[in-house]
């Protein structure tokens, strides 16, 4: 077996079954609607209004914590495409695992900021596409004052599956190993009695070469970076806290999914449901 059937082999088995055996110890589900943002449309030289609606749990077991979203996106195509393009709808996920290391052999592996180390095994599923990819890699855990997490992940980005080169409509066939690296966090604050949080993520996916249906691209080197604004607005309104939010969620993108110069700056309507 190659290095790279060995990877994803380990990524999805542990991605997919270990973190089943154990029941959660937390957990955390919840439901986010973005809506009134203007994006850019990768490939078509134009914008759409967007909504995007994600479903989206983090839970913690004994010897690690399990994350994973599920996007609905819903484009309103505007009128400065390079040709005519119909509005559209499309989904993608991504699910991650983490392995506690410190939790696994019961050391200390606190170091600086750093106060636990994992195994993490991530998959990205682009149903649109008929593509996947795996990650496998490393997670950081950061002890930052004031945070409710930060870590930083260090993962390859391996392209699995892919599509006919006779499909008619774009189709990923095969892409080039790369890699990623992702700060995420949750940073909680108050502002007199109510209370907000600033958190999301920033994430850096290095360029690769791509085969598709339409022939060879050259993908380039991307930044995301997507921090979100909430206040906790059921607390406002005498309600239960942290279950409803509303906010803003920002996104830059550059070279957005590797299209050189299609770069998002936007910001959209936030609001969130918490299970």
């Amino acid at each position: 077996m190659n290095m790279k059937a060995s990877l994803t082999a380990l990524a999805l088995t542990a991605a997919l079954s270990a973190p089943m055996a154990s029941a959660e110890i937390w957990s955390n589900t919840e439901v986010q609607i973005q809506a009134l943002g203007e994006l850019e449309r990768v490939g078509t030289g134009g914008t759409a209004d967007t909504t995007i609606i994600t479903f989206q749990h983090a839970g913690g077991w004994e010897y690690g914590d399990n994350f994973f979203f599920m996007d609905y996106s819903r484009y309103s195509v505007n009128n400065d495409a390079n040709f005519p393009v119909s509005d559209s709808s499309e989904l993608y996920g991504e699910w991650y695992s983490n392995f506690s290391l410190g939790a696994i052999t019961g050391n200390d592996l606190s170091f600086g900021p750093v106060k636990d180390i994992g195994i993490v095994a991530g998959f990205n599923f682009a149903p649109e596409v008929n593509s996947a990819w795996v990650l496998p890699g490393v997670r950081f855990a950061l002890d930052l004052p004031g945070f409710a997490f930060a870590q930083i992940d260090v993962t390859g980005y391996i392209h699995q599956g892919g599509g006919s080169a006779d499909s008619p409509v774009f189709t990923v066939v095969d892409e080039d190993s790369s890699f990623m690296v992702d700060f995420s966090w949750a940073y909680p604050f108050k502002i007199g009695s109510t209370s907000w949080s600033i958190e999301g993520h920033l994430e850096y996916i290095d360029g690769r070469t791509q085969v598709n249906n339409f022939g060879t691209t050259e993908l380039e080197s991307w930044i995301l970076f997507q921090p979100q604004i909430r206040l906790d607005l059921g607390e406002v309104l005498g309600q239960k806290a942290q279950r409803l939010f509303v906010g803003i969620e920002y996104q830059y993108w550059k070279n957005k999914l590797g299209e050189k110069g299609t770069d998002d700056n936007a910001a959209q309507l936030l609001a969130v449901w918490r299970f």
